[in-house]
C-alpha cells in the first residue's frame, strides 16, 4: 500500500513537473527602472526540439493575473495550428501597475516611473528576448484598463514596437481618442489592433471604449487591421476570458489551415488562378510573422478540389507539382498530377503516374487502392 502510495505520487510530481517545464521563472534587473522585475516565460511545446525554428512574441502586462488566459489560449491556438506556436513573456507587475503605467498631467504621455517603465519594455526587455530566445520578427502587446491603455504609447514609436495590440477595456489617458485615429493612418508598417468591451463593463471605461471605436472603425488604411468585440454580458473582469481568444482567432486569421468559409466565400468565388492564392497565403505568412511553414496537406487538398470543381487545370498542374516538391514521399502530388493529365487529355501520363505512386506513403483519402483503382481504369477504357 504504502509503496503504490509513493509510486502515486512520483508520478503525479512527474507530470506536474512535466506540465511546468515550459513556464520559466526569472528576475530581470533594470537598469531603467532600477530594480530587478520578476518575468513569467512560457515557450512554446516544441522549442527544445525544433532548434531551427523561431517564433512570434507575446508581452502580457499585468502578468500577475493575466499571463495565464494568454498562454492558456496561445498553446491551444497554436496545437490546432490557428496561429502560431509563440513565446510569451509576463511582465509582473502586481501593486507596481499604477506607477509604471503613470503619464504626465500636462502631455498625458508617460512620466516619471511610466517613462522608466516605458524604456523597460522597449529597451531593454525586447532586446533581452530577441537575444535570449529564437524569436520571429511577430510581436504582441497585451494589457487591461491601464496597461490596455500603456500599450498604446508603442504606437507613437517609428517604427512602432509592437505589430499587435490587445486592448481590453483601456482607461484611455485624455486626448489619447484623439491622437490614435491621427497617428495610425501614418504608421507604414502592417498593424493589428483588438479592441474590447462589454455591455457590463465599468460604465466610463465602456464608454471610453466605444468612442474609440468610432474613431478607429473609419479609418482607412491597408496597413491597418482593426477589430472590436463589445460582450453581451460581461462584466470588465469576465471579457478577459472571451476576448482574448477572439483576438488571437482575428489577429491570426491569415495563418489558420483553409476553412469551409473561406474556400467557399473566397476561393471559389475568385476570378485569379486558384495556385496564386495558395502561394500568396503562404507569402503572406512568412511576410507578416516571419515564418517559412511548409505547405498544409489541408490547404493542398482544399485549393486542388477549387481547381476541380472550377476545371482550373493549369492551377491543378502548378498546385500537383509543389505539393510532389512538399511531401515527395507521400502520393499527394502524384494523384493531382494524375488528375490533371485526365483532364487534359493524356490519359497513358495520368496512368503511369497513379502507377508510380503504388509504394509511397498514403496521405489523407489518397491511399495505395485509390492510385491503383484509377490507373486500372484508364488502362480498361483505353486498352491500354
Amino acid at each position: 500500500m504504502k509503496k503504490g502510495l509513493l509510486l502515486a505520487l512520483s508520478l503525479l510530481f512527474f507530470v506536474s513537473s512535466f506540465a511546468q517545464s515550459k513556464v520559466i521563472y526569472e528576475e530581470y534587473p533594470s537598469t531603467s527602472l532600477g530594480e530587478t522585475r520578476k518575468l513569467k516565460i512560457q515557450l512554446p511545446r516544441d522549442y527544445d526540439q525544433n532548434v531551427d525554428k523561431v517564433y512570434p512574441v507575446i508581452v502580457v502586462l499585468d502578468a500577475n493575473y493575466l499571463f495565464e488566459p494568454v498562454a492558456g489560449n496561445v498553446d491551444y491556438f497554436s496545437y490546432w495550428e490557428d496561429m502560431p506556436e509563440s513565446i510569451v513573456i509576463g511582465v509582473m507587475q502586481g501593486d507596481k501597475r499604477y506607477e509604471d503605467c503613470s503619464y504626465d498631467d500636462i502631455n498625458f504621455m508617460p512620466d516619471e516611473k511610466g517613462a522608466d517603465f516605458f524604456e523597460f519594455i522597449g529597451l531593454e526587455l525586447m532586446p533581452y528576448i530577441d537575444s535570449t530566445f529564437r524569436t520571429a520578427k511577430f510581436t504582441i502587446a497585451v494589457g487591461h484598463d491601464f496597461t490596455a491603455n500603456f500599450i498604446n504609447y508603442y504606437l507613437f514609436k517609428d517604427p512602432p514596437l509592437f505589430n499587435g495590440y490587445i486592448c481590453l477595456s483601456p482607461d484611455l489617458a485624455p486626448k489619447l481618442d484623439d491622437r490614435l485615429p491621427q497617428r495610425i493612418p501614418n504608421i507604414e508598417s502592417k498593424t493589428f489592433y483588438y479592441l474590447a468591451t462589454g455591455s457590463d463593463d465599468i460604465k466610463d471605461l465602456m464608454e471610453i471604449t466605444q468612442d474609440l471605436d468610432n474613431k478607429l472603425k473609419g479609418l482607412k488604411s491597408d496597413n491597418f487591421s482593426y477589430y472590436f468585440d463589445n460582450f453581451q454580458g460581461a462584466t470588465h473582469y469576465s471579457l478577459v476570458a472571451r476576448a482574448l481568444p477572439s483576438a488571437m482567432e482575428k489577429i491570426f486569421s491569415v495563418y489558420r489551415p483553409i476553412s469551409k468559409q473561406e474556400y467557399s466565400n473566397v476561393i471559389l468565388k475568385m476570378e485569379t488562378p486558384v495556385s496564386e492564392y495558395l502561394n500568396d497565403k503562404y507569402a503572406t505568412i512568412k511576410d507578416l510573422f516571419g515564418l517559412s511553414n511548409p505547405i498544409r496537406v489541408n490547404d493542398f487538398i482544399a485549393t486542388a478540389k477549387a481547381c476541380e470543381k472550377k476545371k482550373e487545370w493549369e492551377s491543378l498542374e502548378v498546385i500537383a507539382n509543389m505539393a510532389k516538391k512538399q511531401y515527395p514521399n507521400t502520393t499527394l502530388g502524384d494523384y493531382y498530377l494524375g488528375r490533371y493529365y485526365e483532364e487534359i487529355g493524356e490519359p497513358k501520363k495520368a496512368m503511369r503516374t497513379f502507377q508510380g505512386a503504388f509504394d509511397k506513403e498514403e496521405i489523407d483519402f489518397i491511399t495505395t487502392d485509390l492510385m491503383l483503382d484509377k490507373a486500372d481504369k484508364i488502362k480498361e477504357d483505353f486498352g491500354y
